[in-house]
């Protein structure tokens, strides 16, 4: 057996921490399975396989991101005349022509209202967007399609717990846990409601490698902790954090975990029945959906215990002049017209990656990062910011003396799209002392000649600003 800091940053590792519950590969006679335990790793033959041979093993995968570059029309446009690198898929990725088509067609074919009327036009149109619910449930393992709740992203998932779930069950003098790392998403919500019902908010500090300290974590867990709010993956660090250890601590005191997926679920395999985090937020923007569309999963528990998040149409059951009663879930707390054609088009996203396979998409992922991480450490003027054992495709960096807003400015003229700032973690740059960050950031249709050419640009870009 090899303890889970054993894998170190191979590609398996992301099993074991977040979402494996059996992920085999076979290379001749080796087959390696990774069970739900987040700190065994099974080996399934007779001969003893050292972690060298699994390292192997991912690198065998024969993924071609050409493939499917074509699919992406954006791709293929020229920026101040060269060809478009984009290096910023953290902040949002690219759609391809299955998910842009399923829009036009949409709103050229079955524009209607759901679940409002019985002609023809409504009828496709509520068939499409419940099917797309259940796509999403089957993406992320969800025991029905009743725990998905369409929202417009993260961002509002989570403001939804916050009010219809922490505004009643979170009292005076209660705790909540958060990381120092957290999205800004995942920390307002929770200062609003803290400053509310007064509520105190307590932190998992991060080391210097981009770690959760979990001695900390040990010490500040009580008896007065209603909820444990963490990401899954940082958008800084690009940490993985080990979610299953997360939860597994909490759930021994009765502790509900939400979990911010924006960075893990589109590129990690998910599965919420091995997590067992109570909810789970994340955006279809940052897996080929459209904007203006996400998805807040719960367990059906919490569902028919919280309050309706707003009121109006669709989320009613029978109206008075003085009262009301509230529909069932998920469409309490949908009120009004949803995104019918962001909804629809996240399914054929979802139909999108699934075609890839989530498991491919996550082992060239940690294969272009760590090419990444190698070319970029040739550059003796760059810092790179987190150097944890398990991380996705995200790399925040600072390069010599260059402002992160002049060096994006640069690589812009250079055709390249990279994120500049402070990435909507402010703690976390008021922790390390800088103002801001470059981050480049990769999905599966990005290659190892553009992360070539982002590094020469970077190597340009030192001359260019040298005095």
């Amino acid at each position: 057996m090899a303890s889970e800091h054993d894998v170190g940053s191979g590609a398996f590792a992301v099993g074991i921490y977040l979402t494996f519950s059996e992920f085999s590969f076979k290379n001749e006679s080796i087959s390696v399975a990774f069970q739900a335990n987040p700190t065994e790793l099974c080996i399934c033959n007779k001969e003893r396989i050292i972690v060298e041979a699994i390292k192997e093993i991912a690198k065998s995968i024969d993924f071609d991101p050409y493939r499917y570059r074509k699919d992406f029309p954006v791709l293929e446009q020229m920026i101040h005349g060269m060809p478009l690198v984009y290096l910023d898929n953290a902040a949002t990725t690219q759609k391809p022509n299955a998910v842009i088509n399923t829009i036009v067609n949409y709103y050229k074919r079955d524009n209607a209202n759901v679940h409002r009327a019985i002609h023809q036009l409504g009828e496709r149109a509520t068939l499409a967007f419940e099917e797309a619910r259940k796509k999403i449930a089957a993406f992320i393992n969800a025991p029905s399609s009743r725990q998905i709740i369409f929202t417009r992203g993260t961002t509002e998932s989570i403001n939804l717990v916050a009010s219809a779930w922490g505004e009643k069950f979170i009292s005076e003098g209660d705790e909540i846990i958060l990381t120092e790392m957290e999205h800004h998403s995942n920390l307002v919500p929770w200062q609003l409601l803290a400053k509310k019902v007064g509520a105190k908010l307590k932190f998992i500090p991060f080391t210097e490698s981009g770690v959760l300290d979990f001695e900390v974590f040990e010490r500040i867990l009580s008896n007065r902790t209603r909820l444990v709010a963490i990401t899954s993956m940082s958008n800084v660090f690009g940490t993985i954090n080990p979610i299953k250890r997360i939860t597994r601590m909490a759930k021994d005191r009765g502790i509900p975990v939400l979990l911010d997926g924006a960075q893990s679920v589109p590129h990690l395999p998910t599965d919420v029945q091995i997590l067992d985090c109570d909810f789970l937020a994340f955006s279809g923007h940052k897996m080929l959906g459209p904007t203006g569309i996400g998805v807040l999963y719960a367990k059906i528990n919490y569902l028919e215990n919280m309050r309706p998040y707003q009121g109006g149409g669709e989320m009613i059951q029978s109206v008075w002049l003085e009262r009301s009663t509230w529909n069932e879930i998920p469409h309490k707390f949908e009120a009004g017209t949803p995104n019918i054609a962001g909804a629809i088009a996240f399914g054929a996203a979802i139909d999108y990656l699934n075609r890839i396979g989530m498991s491919q998409i996550t082992l060239y992922e940690q294969e272009l990062t760590t090419y990444a991480l190698n070319r970029m450490s040739e550059i003796d003027e760059i810092v790179i910011y987190g150097n944890a054992p398990e991380r996705g495709g995200v790399i925040s960096f600072n390069l010599g003396d260059i402002h992160p807003h002049d060096l994006s400015h640069f690589l812009d003229q250079q055709g390249i799209a990279v994120r500049a700032g402070h990435h909507c973690a402010q703690p976390i740059m008021r922790k390390l002392d800088i103002a801001a960050t470059t981050r480049a950031s990769f999905y599966f249709y990005n290659t190892k000649e553009e992360i070539d050419y982002l590094v020469d640009k970077l190597k340009e870009a030192l001359k260019f600003f040298s005095p």
